[in-house]
């Protein structure tokens, strides 16, 4: 399996937009009065989610079988790695990156950084808080959300209640893009 990694120029375009979004993002798309899930425990978020829909960005044009992995180091930070088939180039992408907690009274509010100095927010308003075994996640803009799982597949009823959910909160619920997981 042919694994093929951003190149610098293309990183630093992605997050600098990404970064340059969330920064100048008008108060009608804010998601600054949007809750974060309380009672986050980091130590049973981190691992494997798949991506089960997610609005449009440029960043995740024609990925399928997108997965992101949260993994522990040891100065308390997170690592982060991105990854999804790319089938216009048939092969993967992928991008590492890392994330923490700004205040640790708001855990579930992260920062991610996949370049540098430039950070973007990490909201997850919407989480299974007995298993972890789904996630709504959002930055500091409504052009983001990612519905997640820790399996390829959700139920239909689950996905219909958290996409209500995010309408509730605003989000252009007609333009999520679902996910394909099937492939080789």
């Amino acid at each position: 399996m042919l694994i093929q990694r951003l190149t610098f120029a293309s990183m630093f375009i992605l997050i600098f937009s990404f970064s340059m979004n969330s920064c100048f993002t008008s108060k009608k798309l804010s998601t600054a009065s949007i809750p974060v899930v309380k009672d986050f425990d980091l130590e049973r978020y981190l691992g494997t989610w798949h991506e089960i829909s997610r609005l449009p960005n440029s960043f995740e044009k024609n990925l399928d079988r997108v997965t992101a992995t949260y993994t522990l180091r040891e100065d308390g930070k997170i690592d982060v790695l991105n990854r999804g088939f790319d089938s216009t180039k048939n092969s993967w992408q992928e991008a590492k990156g890392k994330a923490w907690i700004p205040d640790a009274q708001v855990p579930a509010r992260l920062k991610v950084s996949f370049f540098w100095i430039f950070a973007s927010d990490y909201k997850v308003i919407a989480l299974d808080s007995v298993n972890y075994s789904y996630a709504v996640v959002t930055s500091g803009s409504k052009k983001y959300l990612w519905i997640l799982s820790r399996t390829p597949q959700m139920d239909d009823e689950l996905y219909t209640q958290l996409v209500q959910k995010a309408k509730e909160y605003g989000f252009e619920i007609d333009k999520l893009y679902k996910v394909s997981h099937t492939g080789g």
